[in-house]
């Protein structure tokens, strides 16, 4: 069955939030949020899978693909705002929400600001932001801030720096990543956020169902998993063998089953 993908953008007080939505608006909604510095397209294969059961939307975050930025410096707990605005303009009363590496730490900051509204999360390849993940953060130079250059040298240093984290006979997934990065104004804002975010303040306030995706090959998140089981004793670990940073894309049968199969075992 083919299940359309419907674009839109919604009016909101902080500007124009675009999103994609596949399924029908009556059925339960999952509402998406991609890696920094990707896009909804991040999810434009999952969308379709999910669509068969779900009402399953992928907005683009505040300052990424078709969204304005917004006012005021970028951070988690402003993405989150913004999340929460698109919800409440989409009349949704609850959400499942599912975010992945950056909207991982997004979904986190919208379940503590809205605890009524998030029916569950599913964190894919999320980082925990502790302290000792600041400091190296901190010291760790940025990997997506590439400086223009007049030969378009640049263009490589931006797939090169990210090609060992891609599968190498998938050049189409590294691809759509470089396009996602050059229509940002400034590719590092998220990745800024995720490192000065104190999830250790937070995590406390979750109580909703929890899954943790884990893709077995992605080297930034991948250690992660153990410490989310430790900070949520309520969650479930799901692990997906080859799966690596640009998984929900990478891997999209994979990754819908995983989130498909656990809301579909959530009490009605």
């Amino acid at each position: 069955m083919s299940v359309a993908i419907r674009r839109a953008f919604t009016d909101l007080p902080m500007g124009q939030v675009h999103h994609a939505a596949c399924g029908d608006p009556s059925a339960p909604a999952v509402l998406l949020l991609h890696q920094s510095p990707r896009s909804w397209r991040e999810y434009a294969a999952v969308l379709p899978l999910l669509g068969r059961h779900w009402h399953a939307i992928a907005m683009d975050t505040a300052g990424f693909g078709d969204s304005a930025a917004g006012a005021g410096p970028a951070s988690i707990e402003q993405y989150a705002r913004v999340a929460l605005a698109l919800v409440d303009a989409l009349q949704l009363p609850r959400v499942h929400v599912v975010g992945h590496h950056t909207g991982g730490v997004v979904a986190v900051e919208l379940a503590a600001l809205a605890p009524s509204r998030v029916a569950s999360l599913v964190l894919s390849s999320t980082p925990f932001t502790d302290a000792a993940f600041r400091q190296a953060r901190a010291e760790r130079p940025p990997i997506d801030e590439v400086p223009p250059s007049t030969d378009g040298s640049h263009l490589m240093a931006l797939w090169q720096r990210r090609q060992g984290f891609y599968p190498p006979d998938r050049p189409e997934l590294l691809e759509a990543f470089v396009r996602d990065a050059l229509a940002v104004a400034d590719p590092e804002a998220g990745h800024r956020a995720v490192a000065a975010y104190r999830m250790e303040d937070r995590i406390g306030l979750l109580t909703q169902p929890v899954c943790i995706l884990r893709a077995m090959a992605d080297p930034f998140a991948a250690p992660h998993a153990q410490e989310w089981m430790h900070h949520l004793p309520q969650a479930v670990l799901v692990e997906i063998e080859g799966g690596m940073v640009p998984l929900p894309d990478q891997m999209p049968e994979a990754f819908a089953a995983a989130v498909h199969d656990f809301l579909a075992a959530l009490p009605a």
